[in-house]
């Protein structure tokens, strides 16, 4: 080999790193070097690196999966105690690249059933990696279809509450809530009762002006320390809200409620969505009676007590969880988006690594809604009251699309409008 001789002109090395996240990404590096396209096919699965976590394996499979990594020349971590046989599950970290892990899946799916279905959920997670297995191309709620990965939606928060955080609630004001505290014990005055729908819909109508695509309407605070109230009072807040909104707005209107009695009287006015902060794990029955509609469904994490160990772990199992719930009551796989919860029993340091680490919810195959707008993580690390909370929120919208997050619900939708357009230029290209 000749080299340049000494003293010759300096060249200029240019060395980078890039990351691609799927075989796309891959594709789009080697074009650039405008390599041969044969060896492209045969090397772009090679690009594309990634690192696993398998939970609650059984300490077999775990050493199989090792064994078969190492040969395949990838690697897999499991628990030491699991060489031992000392106890029954294990996890296990995969560590390689596409292609790897690939000739793994090959080899458990040729083997013992329990194996085959360990590969067959890492097959999965693979192809929403490879973008060949999107479970949700379309979010389809009632007669709207909303295509996934063309824009971010944003979901307008319309609170016909008294004590939502934020200040907003459309019955903050003792005068105008009289209608409501009469309803269980004697007909309401209906020109009060009016009053509140039209304050209503005219603050949806401006929502929509200002870019919302869909509007989530609720009629009980879920803050910390919330006061509870019944069915049949947090029916008669929106009911009426939703029926015109239904009759008068071209765009999805959600309901924000986890009662199977609010949820029902919703759906038969006409609402096309069902938001549960329960993620449908303690009333299942609301899944069903979404599918009899043909309705969409929001199922959100939400712990029962304080989380221990690995935040997204927990997160993935629970919303897991939710979408079998769904699955088996008849809800199809296009009428499911997921939310991590955010500001719903974790803490703020668990909530800020939520939001680093927010495109692991990737794995689970379906669109995420992102709901961080005016919350205390926010005011926390700003020292700002709910009011002046606008620029942290925009923040956190910004980096949750970067994240990959599909849907976001917010309070100021004229200003988080502006904020999505510049991020989808930037992160989708549109």
């Amino acid at each position: 080999m000749m080299y340049p001789p000494l003293g010759a002109a300096v060249i200029i090395v240019n060395v980078r790193l890039v990351y691609p996240k799927n075989l796309t990404d891959a594709r789009a590096e080697m074009r650039k070097i405008e390599t041969d396209g044969s060896i492209m096919q045969s090397v772009v699965s090679q690009a594309v690196p990634l690192c696993m976590h398998v939970e609650d394996i059984p300490f077999f499979a775990a050493d199989v999966i090792k064994q078969e990594m190492f040969n395949s020349g990838g690697t897999a971590v499991i628990q030491k105690d699991s060489l031992k046989g000392s106890i029954e599950n294990t996890n296990a970290l995969i560590i390689g690249n596409l292609d790897q892990v690939n000739k793994l899946i090959m080899k458990l799916g040729s083997q013992h059933e329990i194996l085959s279905g360990i590969g067959s959920k890492i097959q999965f997670v693979t192809q929403v990696i490879e973008n060949k297995e999107k479970v949700c191309r379309h979010y389809c709620c009632g007669r709207h279809k909303l295509e996934i990965g063309k824009k971010t939606y944003i979901m307008g928060i319309l609170n016909i509450t008294d004590d939502s955080f934020s200040g907003d609630g459309l019955l903050a004001d003792e005068s105008d809530t009289s209608f409501i505290k009469e309803t269980t014990n004697k007909p309401s005055t209906k020109k009060c009762q009016d009053s509140i729908i039209d304050v209503a819909c005219r603050k949806a109508e401006k929502m929509v002006a200002d870019g919302a695509d869909i509007i989530d309407v609720g009629g009980e605070s879920t803050r910390p320390g919330y006061t509870a109230i019944d069915d049949k009072e947090e029916l008669a807040r929106i009911l009426g809200v939703v029926e015109k909104l239904v009759k008068t707005l071209n765009v999805p209107i959600s309901v924000d409620t986890s009662k199977l009695y609010v949820a029902e009287n919703v759906l038969k006015a006409g609402a096309h969505i069902i938001n549960d902060v329960n993620g449908l794990i303690k009333e299942p029955k609301i899944a069903k009676l979404a599918a009899s509609y043909g309705a969409g469904v929001i199922a959100m994490h939400n712990p029962d007590s304080p989380i221990d160990g690995d935040i997204l772990s927990h997160i993935t199992r629970f919303l897991r969880k939710s979408v079998d719930i769904a699955l088996k009551a008849g809800l199809k796989q296009e009428n499911i988006i997921l939310d991590p919860g955010i500001g719903f029993g974790k803490t703020v340091e668990q909530n800020l690594e939520i939001m680093r680490r927010l495109d692991e919810l990737k794995c689970v195959g379906y669109p995420v809604l992102l709901g961080t707008s005016r919350k205390s993580m926010i005011g926390k690390v700003l020292g700002l009251p709910v009011n002046e909370r606008v620029e942290g929120t925009a923040a956190t919208v910004t980096l949750g699309i970067a994240k990959g997050s599909d849907f976001i619900r917010v309070h100021d939708v004229k200003e988080m409008y502006r904020v999505v357009k510049m991020s989808d230029a930037m992160v989708r290209g549109v």
